[in-house]
């Protein structure tokens, strides 16, 4: 690890939410540390996939629990997308540092062109020092386009920026095996 030069990080939902839902900013904050610290010396470039919008919008659309229809997903990814990133904004502005959005959908991944851009545009926020956060792009994403889940999508986007090392951190216990 400590040869890899360009790091995925990939962080899930429940390593972001409280129980009841919505985004832990001690969670945030303490994912936030590590990373700062970890490309403060400029020899690291690492780019994070993280979960968490339809978690993240749950609460403020007075919703219990996530939705099993794909629209009111869509609606609580909409609003907690933008609740996500602005915790992680204010979190790496303790650092000096700031951050890009990238929302890709599957469809980004098997279209050249998209790919193409993707892929630019992630290396040069990387090469401006900003903090490319990564989540697929709910609000469009339909059953059948879905990555399924963001470790996919982290495995694909270390394959686009070319990375070193690709990190799954999880709160499950066990060893993925899918």
């Amino acid at each position: 690890m400590s040869e890899a030069r360009r790091i995925v990080v990939k962080v899930g939902s429940s390593s972001l939410t409280t129980a009841s839902g919505g985004l832990d900013a001690d969670r945030v904050d303490a994912l936030v540390d590590v990373l700062a610290k970890s490309r403060s010396g400029g020899e690291k470039e690492i780019v994070l996939v993280s979960s968490g919008a339809i978690a993240a919008g749950l609460a403020p659309l007075g919703l219990r629990r996530r939705p099993k229809d794909l629209a009111r997903q869509q609606a609580a990814a909409s609003v907690g997308q933008g609740l996500l990133v602005a915790r992680y904004t204010a979190s790496f502005a303790r650092y000096g540092v700031r951050v890009g959005q990238v929302l890709l959908t599957s469809d980004d991944m098997s279209r050249r062109a998209h790919h193409r851009n993707a892929s630019r545009t992630l290396d040069k926020l990387l090469a401006m020092g900003a903090f490319p956060i990564v989540n697929e792009n709910d609000t469009v994403a339909t059953d059948e386009i879905r990555f399924g889940d963001n470790d996919r999508l982290a495995a694909l986007v270390a394959h686009l920026v070319h990375a070193d090392l690709l990190v799954l951190l999880s709160d499950v216990d066990g060893v993925y095996d899918g």
